[in-house]
């Protein structure tokens, strides 16, 4: 048989492309006339069409692919006309028995056999020729294809009716869930009873007074804080039509159907007024369209903009529309969008605190079997940075962990009289038949596979009783849920504690009230008239504990945290730091309360003299101007950390920004003691061992925090290589029954003394001596 040529392939994948062109145009258009059809549509038209449904014609020119699609109209012409021809066929054996004529296969040869068409010119000449029967089977099948359309025009349009029109039963939210039943975010329900709810529900009022009603809505905040639920509650609450539209759904591939999609659906909600339009994720298609590079990104904003101005009561019918979007990126919408007439309003869902995860774990749970002493507020203290999506996934991780616990203890309290009375009703077996199995590895596929042979039956009523899910299960589960917030680079508490500070009393008294009193209890310094949060600056030499201070200040106060170190947030395309330094401050007030933690200040906010770039004052102004420009703080605590304080930019030190300078130095011989205590406290030591007699060695005159804790690792290290080369000369013993090693491993202060030949000290005498110097110049 004769190999098809690369012409011939080329010109029936063409057709193939054209053909399935001709079909979505058909079930489109109200004109079912192909011919007509091929008259009306020109061959330039086609051909970027075919050529963005197929990458390998991408690449091919404009002029070859012209006569291919010209080969094609002509083919599908001759192939209309016998289909033509065989529906008068069909017309003139109306009323004839079809048990009398001959079964014929159904064959399709417009799809099947395409290529072959092309490749063998005999088999062309041969389908001119075709018989009766052949032509009718290929009319059956194009008939098929075009889903019988009705040739009754009264037909016609009652199968197109349903795209044009939908009912308002059937645009219903996705949820039942009310207002009432969301809980965490009262002052968020308060906002949309006045912005949304009221407006909606008593229009009547609004247009009594002559008063607009807002035509939009602008839902941002973190990904998984509730905003579709919200939206989805708003429609429960006033029980009116909700077209819900996921913005990327909107974005087509043809030149004009992304504008279309968008036309439809306001004039859809025109049509079912009341109603309410939600768009989810809607800064997909609303970017600021001076930094977009497609021009259908403008079109589709141009158009947005425009069928938000149409939605007035006068062009509704007096009956209102409002549109509800949803964003974590309201910065990026385009500005045009967040004016008065459009999105008049914008509700902003922060993470919850610890009162709101609170109140959203009781709603959450409301359903859920507990057991009696379930605490909320030590869970909702255990979970900081976890919005509402997040605690959903504690509860389904809890719940899955009570299931496992539940399959391993009810085969343990059901199994043993069944095995009494199964060995004596066996008469049958021998001795050795009789014995059960050895016990299998203790894994979750045997406890399951256990359970579900034990307990053949459904559970009864008494079985199920007892069974509830436990605090511990939740906090087991805890640690297996991530909050997303931290996923997406928002703050959330650190788990350092001040009993992982060892020493500095003074230091962090002085934090106790600039920062962690503050977020305790902030209407005591409300009475006196303190309402901006205070910054505070710890320099010194470094391995000194600033960071580890940071990190305890922000858990002690329960805060958010973000740490930044400095050098990361600097971008070599130009804005992009100062984009970089205000995105920081979003996310913090997104957070609030929240200590944002800068570390390696010096490399963000050198001094600005003539040495510097132009670039790195420009951060040094951008940094300056959040710190106490015209954006909101409230909320927002600000820590800086360095160890070059003559580098970091005089600004940055006055009044009202990091004016609180506290000076952490190397510890003294009995600072020394608490810090060493602290970190050998998980430390199995022998008894020998002096800490005090250690931290009061002259060795450890210069050494900081992060030396002292070099020296307790590098003594273990030694430690842990004298056991194991001891246990390699010795019979090795069996492992005990409780699983504990049976190497035991014991810090002596001989290996401390080793440790000091290995560890040197960070700071030196000369820099100590600066560092003294520049703290008594204050």
């Amino acid at each position: 048989m004769k190999r098809p040529d690369k012409a011939s392939l080329f010109e029936g994948k063409v057709f193939q492309l054209v053909s399935d062109y001709f079909e979505d145009f058909l079930e489109k258009s109200e004109d079912q006339d192909l011919l007509a059809c091929l008259r009306k549509v020109q061959v330039s038209d086609v051909v970027p069409v075919i050529q963005a449904k197929d990458h390998e014609l991408r690449r091919t020119k404009h002029a070859m692919i012209a006569p291919a699609v010209k080969k094609a109209y002509e083919k599908l012409r001759e192939m209309e006309r016998e289909r033509m021809e065989a529906i008068q066929l069909d017309s003139d054996f109306e009323g004839v028995d079809p048990d009398t004529l001959m079964e014929v296969k159904d064959t399709n040869t417009m799809n099947k056999s395409v290529v072959g068409l092309w490749n063998n010119k005999e088999s062309n000449d041969k389908a001119k020729q075709s018989t009766d029967s052949r032509a009718t089977s290929d009319s059956e099948s194009r008939k098929r294809e075009r889903k019988e359309t009705p040739r009754d025009p009264a037909k016609q349009v009652k199968a197109k009716k349903p795209k044009t029109s939908t009912s308002a039963e059937e645009r219903a939210p996705a949820s039942s869930k009310q207002l009432s039943e969301l809980g965490g975010i009262d002052n968020v329900i308060s906002q949309v009873l006045e912005i949304i709810v009221m407006p909606m529900a008593r229009s009547e009022i609004y247009t009594h007074l002559g008063s607009e009603i807002p035509r939009g809505v602008l839902l941002h905040g973190p990904p998984g804080c509730g905003k579709t639920m919200l939206a989805n509650a708003i429609a429960n609450e006033l029980s009116l039509p909700f077209i819900s539209i996921s913005a990327p759904s909107v974005v087509s591939g043809m030149s004009g159907e992304s504008e279309k999609k968008l036309r439809d659906i306001f004039e859809e909600a025109k049509t079912l007024a009341p109603c309410l339009i939600f768009i989810d994720e809607i800064d997909a298609i609303t970017p600021k369209r001076e930094s977009v590079q497609r021009e259908m990104e403008r079109r589709i904003v141009a158009q947005l903009l425009t069928c938000m101005d149409s939605l007035s009561m006068e062009q509704t019918g007096g009956k209102p529309v409002m549109v509800i979007g949803a964003t974590n990126r309201p910065d990026s919408i385009d500005p045009a969008l967040r004016r008065g007439g459009r999105f008049d309003a914008e509700i902003c869902m922060n993470v919850p605190d610890q009162d709101s995860r609170e109140q959203i774990l009781r709603a959450i749970t409301s359903k859920l079997r507990l057991e009696g002493d379930f605490d909320y507020k030590r869970l909702a203290k255990a979970t900081p940075g976890y919005v509402g999506a997040d605690l959903q996934a504690l509860v389904a991780a809890a719940g899955a962990r009570a299931i496992k616990r539940i399959f391993s203890i009810l085969p343990q309290t059901t199994q043993e009289t069944p095995a009494i009375d199964a060995n004596s009703m066996d008469v049958d077996g021998g001795e050795e038949e009789q014995k059960p199995d050895p016990p299998a590895p203790e894994k979750a596929t045997n406890e399951v596979s256990r359970f579900l042979q034990l307990h053949s039956e459904p559970l009864t009523e008494e079985q199920l009783r007892p069974l509830a899910i436990t605090f511990q299960d939740f906090l087991d589960a805890v640690r297996t849920v991530q909050p997303s917030s931290k996923r997406e680079g928002f703050a959330t508490v650190p788990d350092v504690n001040w009993s992982d500070v060892g020493a500095m009393k003074s230091i962090r008294e002085e934090l106790e009230y600039a920062i962690v009193e503050p977020i305790k209890n902030p209407e005591l310094y409300e009475q006196i008239g303190i309402s901006a949060p205070s910054g505070v600056l710890l320099w010194g030499p470094p391995g000194c504990g600033k960071t580890l201070l940071a990190k305890a200040v922000a858990n002690e106060s329960q805060a958010n945290f973000i740490s930044v170190r400095g050098p990361e947030l600097l971008n070599k395309y130009v804005g992009e730091s100062e984009r970089a330094v205000r995105q920081v401050f979003v996310r913090a007030r997104a957070s609030v309360p929240c200590v944002i933690f800068f570390d390696e200040l010096d490399a963000l906010v050198p001094r600005r003299d003539d040495s510097n770039t132009e670039a790195a004052s420009r951060v040094v102004n951008t940094l300056l101007t959040e710190l106490d420009g015209v954006g909101d703080r409230n909320g927002v605590y600000v820590i800086g950390a360095t160890n070059r304080r003559d580098m970091v930019d005089p600004a940055m030190m006055r009044p009202g920004r990091l004016d609180k300078q506290l000076f952490v130095e190397l510890p003294t011989a009995e600072e020394r003691v608490d810090i060493l205590k602290t970190v050998c406290r998980n430390t199995p030591l022998d008894p020998s061992v002096d800490l005090t007699k250690v931290a009061h060695d002259e060795r450890c005159r210069n050494f900081s925090g992060a030396d002292l804790a070099s020296l307790n690792r590098e003594a273990s290290v030694i430690a842990l290589k004298e056991a194991l080369k001891k246990a390699k000369t010795v019979p090795k013993p069996l492992p005990s029954q409780d699983g504990e090693s049976p190497v035991k491993v014991l810090v002596s202060l001989e290996h401390f003394e080793q440790a000091f030949s290995k560890v040197r000290p960070s700071v030196s005498d000369s820099e100590r001596l600066k560092y003294k110097l520049m703290n008594e110049a204050d």
